[in-house]
């Protein structure tokens, strides 16, 4: 009898230890874990990084308040021997369980990565360098990689025309080629068969439609319905041989964005983009041409013009011209409208 009481309380003695363990070891892995005065919050997990320290980063952030549970677990998991870098989205009261599980499938939250009114290539490397681990040099370096660039048919010039405007997801992870590439395959989804033919028809490439549409949104941004006759405008004047004079080209062969009011000596420039000296389009486009801006190309107005010249009342619009008389006039028109401003620059 004594050894059999005896026995019941080891037993009892083990089942005890047995539960604590076992509540012990649910709090560490399967009980809230994350504590954040917010509902989630992204962390980064570097290329190249050891296991001690993503647990170091945690550790110094106070992200959870069970350190050893989270280190047994992601030994048992063998995360501490396959670190898979990346952006990560922790949420409040995940638990280590949850949270290794997440590192371990490395399943990162992509970025969001909106291009719109892009003019030089440092603007681009600098907006999507700050969403990824490589930085914006390393962006910009692909960007004049012209070995790498060669295989998607562009060079460091005319780079800019595969980077269609629009919203894109990316990983933090992603390298700058990658992205680059990806950009290259949504540009040749938007050069279909029937947007081929367009621009055969127009006796442009595709390149050369998207450089003509930068100039296109740069001449018109807000009256979309002139966009189309734009570019039937400047078509004529490819056709026939008759430089472009685009004051647009002149101002981005300067660089100054500031200046409303081009001169003569603009005129001199010696740059591939002065469309006053050279006969037909520039080397790349001056700007990322949005999609419609593309389609106005596509699309172009087949008319008669060949001069334009913005209306002297400041909405924007433009007067179209056949004859260079009548050019003339609207030009003398504009010119006073900007000295009654003193607009000089």
């Amino acid at each position: 009898m004594l050894y059999k009481s005896r026995m019941r309380k080891i037993v009892l003695g083990l089942v005890i230890l047995v539960a604590i363990g076992l509540l012990v070891a649910y709090s560490m892995f399967f009980s809230d874990s994350v504590k954040l005065n917010e509902k989630s919050k992204l962390i980064y997990i570097h290329s190249g990084w050891s296991f001690e320290q993503v647990d170091q980063m945690l550790e110094e952030k106070h992200l959870i308040s069970h350190p050893w549970g989270f280190r047994i677990f992601a030994r048992y998991k063998k995360y501490n021997e396959a670190v898979i870098p990346g952006r990560y989205r922790i949420q409040n009261g995940m638990s280590n369980a949850q949270l290794i599980n997440m590192l371990v499938k490395g399943k990162q939250e992509q970025e969001n990565i909106s291009l719109h009114n892009i003019i030089w290539k440092g603007d681009l490397a600098g907006i999507v360098g700050s969403k990824m681990e490589s930085d914006s040099a390393k962006f910009m370096e692909a960007l004049n990689n012209a070995t790498f660039l060669k295989q998607f048919g562009v060079n460091p010039t005319n780079v800019l025309a595969i980077f269609i405007p629009g919203t894109y997801k990316m990983y933090w992870t992603d390298s700058p080629e990658m992205f680059i590439a990806q950009m290259d395959s949504n540009y040749k989804r938007f050069w279909t068969k029937e947007n081929r033919i367009k621009a055969a028809k127009a006796g442009l490439s595709p390149m050369q439609v998207t450089i003509l549409a930068s100039i296109v949104q740069a001449e018109q941004c807000l009256h979309m319905d002139e966009k189309p006759i734009i570019a039937g405008l400047y078509i004529n004047r490819i056709k026939k041989g008759i430089p472009l004079q685009s004051d647009p080209t002149l101002v981005y062969a300067r660089g100054d964005f500031s200046i409303q009011r081009v001169r003569d000596g603009d005129k001199l420039q010696d740059s591939p983009y002065n469309t006053y000296k050279h006969v037909g389009l520039p080397p790349g486009p001056i700007n990322m041409p949005e999609p419609s801006s593309i389609d106005a190309v596509l699309n172009y107005d087949e008319n008669d013009y060949l001069y334009m010249c913005a209306q002297a009342d400041g909405t924007g619009r433009h007067h179209f011209s056949k004859t260079l008389e009548e050019q003339n006039k609207y030009a003398a028109l504009y010119r006073e409208y900007l000295n009654k401003r003193q607009i000089e620059r």
